[in-house]
């Protein structure tokens, strides 16, 4: 049975992807060079068996999503990923296992230049902590306190495709091919809007990503800006698996509203930017939809084709509610 620092040489060490690694595994601690004139962003999430992810998840997923979420969190804020710490729980060394979690663990930290530069590995339940640590120009880095009124609410991507897959996988839903495969993807290989984030500098307002549903998020970024918003649910953009389903009445219209694990962007951008908005948007890979506008008004408020619509609970996932 290999030993903790043969695991650690044998699936972590990795030759040095940045010149800004200074020192990296195998010390006490980690030594790196901060670009002048830049703000040090940092997230740190933790990710647990059967709460963030079921425990039929493969390792490859179970590597890039952990690497993933966090990126996210980055991309919120406008900054560019850099360094990455990693704490990794283990009932037993399982080297299949540890192969398949570090192939999708690099294959992201490689896509967006991301390196490994310390942790620690113990023995007990499965769980993950990573630590992403990104940098931002000085005051560009976007809040979720930033939201003025008449600024307008865009979304990435599409929404409620992994809820979907976790009601496919929980068997309450049945899917066939290729929906179920797409949806799954969705949740398990969240692409992180890096440069989505990047993109908004200079122009967002407010942004926040979509990890716990986009009831609960925006709800966030408005109590941070003190402000309301109007929502044109006919708006939302939806795949056309999720848009069939509630077309269907196979599931609740609510679910991409309240579902978690989206993972992408939700900001805001004054009206007078939109133009500009687009323009930055044509080098981008992903969907942009605006879905409303702040008012000044607190609290949300739904609409379907002008007519006004019940808000249905945030939904999300809290880790301390019965």
């Amino acid at each position: 049975m290999p030993s903790e620092f043969e695991l650690i040489d044998r699936y972590f060490r990795r030759p040095a992807l940045r010149e800004d690694v200074l020192l990296g595994i195998g010390d006490d601690a980690a030594l790196v060079q901060p670009p002048a004139g830049s703000e040090l962003a940092l997230s740190v999430d933790t990710l647990l068996e059967g709460v963030h992810f079921p425990a039929a998840t493969g390792p490859v997923a179970i590597g890039h999503k952990a690497l993933a979420v966090n990126l996210s969190d980055l991309g919120a804020m406008g900054a560019d990923p850099a360094w990455a710490t990693l704490a990794l729980s283990l009932p037993q060394p399982d080297e299949a296992w540890l192969e398949g979690f570090c192939t999708g663990w690099f294959a992201l930290a490689q896509s967006h230049r991301v390196e490994l530069i310390g942790g620690d590995t113990t023995r007990g339940p499965l769980g993950i902590t990573v630590q992403v640590v990104g940098t931002v120009p000085q005051g560009q880095a976007l809040r979720r306190s930033g939201a003025r009124p008449g600024d307008r609410i865009y979304v990435t991507g599409t929404l409620g495709d992994a809820a979907v897959a976790l009601e496919a996988l929980s068997g309450r839903l049945p899917l066939g091919e290729p929906g179920e495969r797409a949806c799954r993807r969705r949740l398990e290989f969240p692409e992180p809007r890096i440069g989505a984030g990047v993109a908004l500098r200079g122009l967002g307002t407010a942004a926040i990503d979509i990890s716990d549903g986009l009831l609960a998020d925006l709800g966030h970024l408005l109590q941070a800006s003190g402000v309301g918003a109007r929502v044109e649910l006919e708006d939302l953009p939806l795949s056309a698996t999720v848009a069939g389903l509630v077309r269907d009445g196979r599931i609740d219209p609510a679910l991409p509203l309240q579902g978690g694990d989206d993972y992408e962007l939700l900001f805001t951008v004054p009206e007078q930017a939109e133009a500009e908005l687009r323009r930055r948007w044509r080098t981008q890979r992903c969907r942009l939809s605006r879905i409303g506008r702040i008012e000044s008004q607190t609290g949300l408020r739904l609409y379907r084709h002008g007519i006004p619509q019940a808000v249905p609970p945030r939904g999300g996932y809290e880790h301390f509610r019965d």
